[in-house]
């Protein structure tokens, strides 16, 4: 299998990716849900460090420094620079912020590297949906210091209309925000993989095309 097949197979089995019907934050009803809450283990989190890595490697981003948002991004941006080291030798910083600034200790926004003029960042995230994380945390960045946010990675791209844009958010990061987004796979990955048979579930993909053709942003089908 591609490694992008096994991320998928991965997302089964931990019970992050799942299907059925379910109500998103955006008001949706969708097929089929990714739920980042499901890993649990220091081999589950290990094995997608791992995958970020490969991400990260095979688009040839450029970074000094993975950079975790608060909260959930904070152990994803520590086992994906765990994980470069490892399996490509390449030795990069880590740093996640605050949600309130420490006015005590050491103070500031970020804990672990600073953000300094210069500095390569791609930012690590589970998924991306309205874009609206990335928009908060790049004024922080921006306004810590001149960084260069060389890139964004997430497990899956949607491919879905961001709320009140023909654009996916994808798509909008770009445009908008000059910050490329690189995911380790697509939902068009997930329904490949379902009719191939890698993962189970291959009833549920009339219902997942059936929905990107009504939200889905350059889907094609």
């Amino acid at each position: 299998m591609t490694y992008k097949q096994q991320f998928i197979r991965f997302l089964a089995e931990c019970g992050v990716l799942k299907f059925g019907t379910f109500t998103l934050k955006s008001g949706r009803v969708a097929p089929y849900f990714l739920n980042a809450g499901e890993y649990k283990t220091g081999a589950q989190i290990k094995r997608l460090g791992e995958f970020y890595a490969e991400c990260i490697h095979e688009n040839g981003l450029d970074v000094q420094t993975l950079f975790g948002p608060a909260y959930k991004g904070i152990p994803l941006a520590i086992s994906a620079a765990v994980a470069l080291y490892e399996k490509y030798g390449q030795e990069v910083y880590f740093c996640f912020d605050r949600k309130e600034v420490k006015d005590h200790g050491e103070g500031g926004m970020f804990v672990g590297k600073q953000p300094a003029d210069g500095e390569k960042i791609v930012i690590i995230e589970d998924v991306m949906t309205s874009g609206k994380a990335l928009k908060e945390v790049l004024p922080k960045l921006r306004g810590a210091a001149k960084v260069d946010i060389s890139g964004m990675v997430i497990t899956v791209d949607r491919m879905e209309k961001a709320l009140g844009s023909e654009k996916s958010a994808v798509q909008q990061a770009l445009d908008e925000d000059g910050v490329r987004v690189c995911s380790i796979v697509t939902i068009r990955d997930i329904i490949e993989a379902l009719e191939e048979g890698v993962i189970e579930g291959k009833e549920h993909v009339p219902a997942i095309r059936d929905y990107l053709a009504q939200y889905g942003a350059n889907y094609g089908g």
